[in-house]
């Protein structure tokens, strides 16, 4: 069995249900064509990375969707927030058996196959792996063991999830990725040219 698990959280790409801070500024309708095309590239920077991979759907686990049955295996998320969602999927990966488990989010533009890789390779030295965003988030959390408290006591969504979960792991060894932002807002994208397209009725 291959050790290591790549947990992907996705929300189910409906209209009005999915990127609503950046709904606000560009529609609901661009907002979701772009969630769309931030899942494709989700699928193209994972789909060949030489791990085991799940993927959380956020409502209800569809077929026949971007995530092949082949190549992922589709689960619900668990939980009131963020934090418990993350938990139950963690604990359910510790409990399948895999030794290292890496989780990420679906909005991720500027994330790629090698950057994963590297992440993976981490635990060969560390027993924790953060990809710090530069909201004050993290986009990637990884980890050898469960650690409950990494997702309990967090105000998700906000600037302080990094530092309030970095404090948890102050005596831990933890491996720091590259800095990198997500995708929640109009400010960061609108000087992207990959997403121009979606933005043509703002200008």
């Amino acid at each position: 069995m291959n050790k290591n698990l790549l947990l992907i959280l996705t929300r189910n790409p409906e209209i009005g249900k999915c990127k609503t801070r950046l709904a606000a500024k560009v529609g609901n309708r661009a907002a979701l064509d772009i969630y769309k095309f931030l899942l494709d590239k989700t699928v193209s920077f994972t789909q060949h990375l030489k791990v085991e991979k799940w993927v959380y759907y956020s409502e209800k686990i569809w077929e026949g969707d971007i995530w092949s049955n082949q190549i992922y295996k589709k689960k619900l998320q668990v939980g009131e927030d963020l934090g418990e969602r993350m938990q139950h999927a963690f604990e359910e990966g510790f409990r399948a058996g895999f030794d290292n488990i890496i989780i990420i989010g679906s909005d991720m533009y500027h994330l790629n196959q090698s950057d994963l890789e590297v992440a993976f390779s981490k635990f060969t030295n560390h027993d924790y792996v953060v990809g710090p965003a530069e909201d004050g988030g993290y986009y990637l959390l990884g980890m050898k063991t469960m650690r409950e408290e990494l997702f309990q006591n967090k105000d998700w969504g906000t600037y302080t999830v990094l530092k309030d979960t970095l404090s948890d792991l102050k005596d831990e060894k933890v491996a720091f990725l590259e800095e990198k932002n997500d995708v929640d807002h109009y400010e960061d994208i609108k000087d992207i040219e990959a997403f121009a397209p979606f933005l043509k009725h703002m200008i």
